[in-house]
């Protein structure tokens, strides 16, 4: 059950690249298991069932880390792929506006695709970092010469275009919370309608976040955020901590914290 990567060895293996030394001694490495013996490293993600037979994952080499998550792009993928509106799919990260890394999901699909409906389908299957954050619609996938995905001919999306409008906050609490979340992202100017890990937002500063509002004597839970991104929304659930009780008698070992 734990994810690994494939590597072959035995008498089969061939003795490496034709002509590429560098790419034979990346790949053709000392077999740790059978001393003096070479293995070849494939780059594949797999795991091995109970029944003993291998499940593929995806490439190594297509993992990302994006918020503090490590990202198989090959998931979201795959989850993409099964929507019935999406015919094939591949996910890049890419830099947004403010330089920090995000994903990019490239789809085909028959007709226009609303990509904040296929956002809103992800999310109800992968969690909220997982779930790309700009989206281009192409009419095929770009191959290399032997038929595979040719991920560096894919085009860069309008990263401008696709950032949220800038809306200014409307009332106390939209103001306030755009002053904490300028603070806690370092960035100079929010809107309402700037989702949060577009942003570069993640739990931990998710957390910051919460703590500074508690500290104004407002309260959020961090469900809330991820479910809720945007200060627009946001504000909605935003209470006042005094609304909510403190237990008086909270269990042995457990912290309360309103």
């Amino acid at each position: 059950g734990v994810s690994g990567e494939l590597c072959i060895g035995g008498r089969g293996l061939a003795r490496g690249y034709l002509n590429k030394p560098e790419e034979t001694e990346k790949r053709f490495t000392e077999d740790p298991f059978v001393p003096g013996e070479r293995m070849y490293r494939t780059g594949d993600a797999v795991k091995w069932l109970e029944d003993g037979r291998l499940e593929y994952i995806g490439r190594i080499d297509q993992q990302v880390k994006i918020r503090g998550f490590r990202i198989e792009l090959s998931e979201i993928e795959v989850q993409l792929t099964r929507l019935s509106e999406v015919q094939e799919a591949v996910v890049t990260d890419i830099e947004d506006a403010y330089g920090n890394k995000a994903l990019c999901g490239y789809v085909v699909a028959d007709e226009q695709l609303d990509t904040e409906s296929l956002a809103r389908k992800l999310a109800q299957t992968l969690p909220d970092y997982m779930v790309p954050a700009f989206w281009v619609q192409l009419d095929e996938l770009p191959v290399t010469a032997n038929g595979k995905v040719d991920r560096r001919a894919l085009p860069q999306p309008d990263v401008e275009a696709q950032t949220a409008e800038y809306k200014a906050p409307r009332t106390e609490t939209e103001q306030l919370l755009a002053d904490i979340w300028q603070e806690v992202l370092g960035i100079d100017r929010i809107g309402i309608s700037d989702n949060f890990f577009a942003l570069g937002g993640d739990s931990i500063k998710g957390i910051q976040m919460a703590s500074r509002l508690q500290q104004h004597g407002w309260k959020l839970e961090m469900k809330d955020l991820f479910q809720h991104p945007t200060i627009g929304e946001i504000s909605a659930y935003v209470q006042w901590a005094d609304d909510q009780p403190i237990d008086q008698n909270p269990v042995e070992g457990e912290v309360t914290l309103t």
